[in-house]
């Protein structure tokens, strides 16, 4: 399986997850979810994938500041609805690292460990995405804009070729590498606080 070198050099995000543990899928609950794994849940990697990633990064680092993001311990509230925009991409995303379903989820082992009705949509907040900790009740919102890293200026008309399907196989490969390049400036080398916003919730 061949895909852009730069997925590997994106930071993992750490967690325990109980429910693994208990149920001896990783030793101790102890388990990484890396940025080539939420590609292969979305089926692609582009800003918004991106976007998820980072949001879901920088949100388990400030929810817990002393210690390991709990799995399944973590309510994901979304602003907008479940079909509007980009909303179900990066509910997607986001509610697969944190352990989070909808009415659908595993409902636990006699009431403990569930998994559903942890993912909510139609949220009354400004930002665009909340994560609440079970546990304790802190929670934080976060936005993401990835204006600050321009597009390529050769990815308009290849973008044109490509959805009318003109391009030529040398094209092709060059808008991909133009667009992985623009997913990799998010990931990598821009400056993350021009790219998240996070504050606790009611600041």
């Amino acid at each position: 399986m061949k895909y852009p070198s730069f997925f590997d050099d994106v930071e993992s995000i750490k967690l325990t997850d109980p429910l693994s543990g208990f149920l001896g899928a990783f030793d101790g609950g102890q388990m990484e979810i890396t940025y080539l794994d939420c590609v292969k849940l979305a089926g692609h990697s582009c800003p918004t994938v991106a976007g998820a990633y980072l949001m879901a990064l920088e949100g388990v680092s400030r929810l817990y500041p002393n210690g390991l993001p709990v799995r399944g311990g973590i309510r994901v509230q979304m602003r907008d609805g479940q079909s509007d925009g980009v909303t179900g991409v990066i509910a997607t995303v986001v509610s697969f690292v944190m352990g989070a379903s909808g009415d659908s989820g595993f409902k636990g082992i006699k009431g403990k460990m569930s998994r559903n009705n942890l993912l909510d949509y139609d949220t009354d907040m400004s930002r665009e995405l909340r994560l609440v900790r079970i546990d304790n009740g802190d929670s934080i919102d976060i936005d993401y804009d990835p204006s600050s890293v321009g597009i390529s200026p050769e990815m308009t008309p290849l973008m044109g070729k490509m959805m009318q399907g003109v391009a030529s196989d040398e094209e092709k490969v060059a808008f991909g590498k133009l667009w992985q390049d623009r997913v990799k400036r998010i990931l990598i080398d821009a400056q993350r606080d021009k790219l998240i916003t996070i504050s606790k919730t009611g600041e």
